[in-house]
């Protein structure tokens, strides 16, 4: 007999997010080569929303969202790494639908 499968759900203001993988080193926008070991405090990074809780009420499945990576919890699912966070600690939004946007797009 197989194990049941349990579906996760995230929590009250909970947001659970998929990293975007690095490509490693990153180029500064003068055209230096920053390499990988060389690691920035105060970097914020971009991941994707996979699920969120009941009391939400920004994001949504789907949206790309900048955080802090301190501001986080890790947990591994299914073999992959997960971020759990409270929405109020995204700094930023990227979807589709904007409707208090920068002007800047990805």
């Amino acid at each position: 007999m197989s194990e049941p499968k349990f579906e996760v759900q995230m929590l009250h203001d909970r947001v659970m997010i998929r990293v975007e993988k690095d490509s490693g080193e990153r180029r500064s926008t003068g055209g230096i080569v920053i390499p990988a070991t060389v690691e920035s405090g105060n970097r914020l990074v971009w991941g994707e929303v996979c699920g969120v809780g009941h009391h939400v009420r920004i994001v949504k499945p789907g949206d790309r969202v900048l955080f802090h990576p301190s501001d986080q919890y890790e947990v591994e699912i299914q073999g992959e790494n997960y971020l759990i966070m409270r929405e109020r600690d995204l700094h930023a939004i990227a979807s589709e639908r904007p409707e208090h946007g920068t002007g800047l797009y990805l």
